[in-house]
């Protein structure tokens, strides 16, 4: 995998092939980015079910200033470890291996967007946007990016307002701004 666009573009990331993990692919990667690109800058960001940290990343290229990445999965956190050291970006950053439910607990500041990209059968997506409401971790006018194959998996209260829905194949992008 490759950063598509900022400070590091062209620089490789680290992947891995653990079971029930999928990459965004670039064009799709690239598309989300070009969609969210007034949001970037000096932003305060959440990879959730982050696998390689590519999300977190390429927003840290862009000029986010900072980035939580959260998985449970101790391999990913190591290749997210390691392409955080590769790229130089570790002041930027910090990894928290523990479940999903205990990071947004656990994450005490105000985020402007969170990439929520869990495993498909799952519906992590709708407990998630109940939690960053609960702990209130999300900025007003923040954004959330969601990523399903289902749509009926995206359900949110009427705290959100939907800005943008594309479809890749299999893979449903939603993008929803609080309001």
């Amino acid at each position: 995998m490759k950063i598509i666009s900022g400070f590091l573009k062209g620089r490789k990331i680290e992947g891995f092939n653990i079971l029930g993990t999928r990459p965004t692919m670039d064009r799709v990667k690239e598309s989300l980015f070009s969609m969210i690109q007034n949001n970037i800058k000096d932003s305060v960001c959440i990879d959730l079910f982050a696998g390689s940290g590519n999300l977190g990343i390429e927003a840290i290229s862009e000029g986010a200033k900072y980035c939580y990445f959260v998985d449970n999965n101790k391999k990913a956190i190591s290749v997210i470890k390691n392409n955080i050291n590769n790229l130089n970006i570790s002041k930027s950053t910090k990894v928290l291996c523990m479940d999903y439910k205990k990071a947004l607990e656990a994450i005490d500041v105000k985020t402007d967007i969170i990439f929520i990209d869990p495993p498909y059968k799952t519906n992590y997506i709708e407990d998630s946007i109940k939690l960053i409401d609960e702990y209130d971790i999300l900025k007003t006018n923040g954004i959330l990016i969601l990523e399903s194959d289902n749509i009926e998996k995206i359900v949110y209260s009427d705290k959100y307002n939907l800005l943008k829905e594309k479809k890749y194949g299999d893979k449903l992008i939603v993008i929803l701004k609080k309001i």
